[in-house]
């Protein structure tokens, strides 16, 4: 198995994952109004949380280019 560095990873896809958990709080609450910035830091202050620094993952989800 491979290993990630799963809080380098969230911080990388930033501004993907920003606009996704946006979008998701659009869809189970639309009338919500919710600073996607402050989500975000939330989310990967969460993350470091509940997550391992490094993660394992399978090895056919890392393509290593």
């Amino acid at each position: 198995m491979a290993r990630v560095r799963i809080e380098e990873v969230v911080d990388h896809l930033r501004t993907e994952m920003r606009r996704a958990l946006e979008a998701a709080i659009q869809d189970v609450a639309p009338d919500a109004e919710i600073d996607p910035h402050a989500l975000f830091r939330a989310f990967k202050r969460q993350v470091g949380r509940k997550c391992s620094t490094w993660e394992r993952v399978p090895d056919q989800l890392v393509d290593t280019e």
